[in-house]
């Protein structure tokens, strides 16, 4: 089996075969894309010594050429990233649970995690209060699977179909090209579910001052199958062994300020001093028959799984820096569709849009091949019946390129088969039953300490005082004194606002 030493750079593996045929580093010479030999790159051809220069310089043509290619589309989010390369170790035997091989007991799988900031450009400060994306690909024996997810245990809006409008008011202004609180919370105003990840994002929790310091979440609920059949629904949690440090807001600006930089600095510092951080992972796990005990829709992914115990089943070590950013960090593809026999997609609404979505960004940024680019590559053989596309190095032979055929028996793996789920009602639009949207908002900011609750105020009230819509302002502010009177009154009294508006206000609202 191949290891995640197969990320190695083409120049590497160019370098090994020249030293295999005898050649010394020295010989090795610049050259074109096409392998010719480059003599001079320093001076373009020209007519003469005042002449302009030719058309026929064709090295010049073709460094202008990939120049002006070198940029892909920018991701819309999670565009900023740093990537690094390990292993997970699987430790507990969960083959009751699912039949997935990675999850069997001393199994080490090669992974590939990104971490990423969610609004900021590509070149944005890694410092700014935003959710941090935390995916991983596991490159399982069958097949890769990621775990793509952030850095808090649930998000801001429960169906899909919201996604584009939540991104495009948190994003820059479309006049003025900067981003607007203004904007932002117009949004959240209509979107009373966000008030527990708001309350989460504004936390020092929600400020981690490093990668190797925050733990990672996949969010949504999964289902786990067995090689019975059987069913459960889980939450993932890797959680940090380094612990888990906040910046509190007096802290960010001078943080910004000193290095713009400073997560992947203090990551990849990290990996090369041989200080690998680790993770170990954790599944919630419930029966079928236990989704319906909560108060609250336990397949809402606004909610966390309140007193259901974690499970420790194994551990990820990141210990290597990849070779070329490029290549590895810019091109890696995550998506959550992409499952192995053993793990499958829950009923959650938002998680059934991001099966798609997630997919179709990678393939509009990449191409349909991405799949086939080394850091996205399966370890396992792939025999599929796709074909052609840009960039296509399949190497598929023979012109039977569809399925089933007389000339050529293709045997399907009933493992890889989809559990049944049994169906009812009627086609429907509308919200969920049970949304409890301010329930679980009001119990994180009890259990916080009085310090954390202090910059909580501190960081949220920043933010709500450039808020000019008074209205807005209004309906923020009752959201957070229906979780939580005291949280209210607080952000109330530091934003300048009428605390008996509040409560009169938050009276009105129904926490259903």
């Amino acid at each position: 089996m191949k290891t995640i030493k197969s990320f190695t750079r083409y120049s590497v593996l160019a370098m090994s075969l020249c030293m295999a045929l005898g050649l010394q580093a020295q010989d090795v010479h610049l050259t074109t894309d096409a392998g010719a030999p480059v003599g001079d790159n320093q001076n373009s051809q020209t007519a003469g010594p005042g002449g302009p220069t030719l058309l026929q310089d064709s090295h010049l043509i073709e460094k202008l050429q990939r120049f002006d290619r070198e940029r892909i589309p920018e991701r819309v989010v999670h565009a900023r990233g740093t990537g690094a390369a390990g292993v997970f170790q699987a430790t507990a035997d969960i083959s009751d649970l699912s039949k997935a091989v990675v999850f069997k007991p001393g199994t080490t799988t090669p992974v590939f995690v990104r971490f990423s900031t969610v609004m900021g450009y590509r070149g944005s400060p890694e410092q700014a209060r935003d959710p941090r994306g935390f995916a991983t690909k596991f490159y399982t024996q069958q097949g890769n699977w990621d775990l793509v997810g952030i850095n808090l245990p649930i998000f801001f809006i429960r169906d899909a179909i919201k996604f584009p409008d939540f991104v495009h008011a948190n994003k820059p202004s479309a006049v003025t090209g900067v981003q607007d609180a203004n904007l932002a919370f117009d949004f959240f105003a209509h979107t009373p579910e966000a008030t527990s990840m708001l309350t989460r994002l504004y936390s020092d929790e929600g400020m981690p001052d490093s990668y190797r310091r925050m733990d990672g979440y996949g969010v949504h609920a999964f289902k786990m199958v067995n090689a019975n059949g059987d069913v459960h629904y889980v939450k993932f949690h890797w959680k940090s062994e380094q612990g888990m440090h906040g910046i509190r807001p007096q802290d960010i600006a001078p943080s910004i300020g000193a290095d713009w930089n400073h997560m992947t600095n203090d990551l990849y510092g990290a990996i090369k001093n041989g200080e690998d951080p680790k993770w170990d992972l954790y599944i919630q796990v419930l029966e079928p028959k236990d989704l319906a005990k909560f108060d609250y829709n336990a397949l809402d992914d606004t909610k966390v799984w309140s007193g259901v115990p974690e499970r420790k089943i194994g551990t990820m070590t990141l210990n290597r820096v990849p070779d070329n950013y490029f290549e590895s960090t810019e091109q890696s593809a995550f998506a959550p569709s992409r499952m192995v026999p053993g793990i499958e997609a829950s009923e959650d609404r938002m998680l059934q849009g991001r099966l798609f979505a997630y997919a179709d960004t990678q393939m509009y940024r990449l191409g349909a091949n991405y799949q086939s680019l080394p850091i996205n590559r399966p370890l396992v053989q792939v025999s599929s019946e796709d074909q052609d596309g840009a960039m296509n190095s399949s190497g598929r032979k023979g012109e039977i390129n569809f399925e089933p055929s007389t000339a050529r028996e293709v045997s399907e793996d009933p493992n890889g088969r989809l559990v049944q789920t049994a169906l009812s009602g009627t086609t429907q639009q509308q919200a969920i039953d049970k949304k409890r949207n301010f329930l679980q908002a009001g119990e994180y900011y009890r259990a916080l300490s009085a310090q954390d609750k202090a910059d909580l105020i501190t960081a949220l009230s920043a933010d709500l005082n450039h808020v000019t819509n008074e209205g807005n302002k209004y309906t923020m502010l009752s959201y957070f004194y229906k979780a939580d009177a005291d949280y209210g009154t607080r952000l109330a009294k530091a934003t300048h606002a009428d605390v008996a508006r509040v409560k009169s206000l938050a009276d009105q609202l129904s926490d259903g």
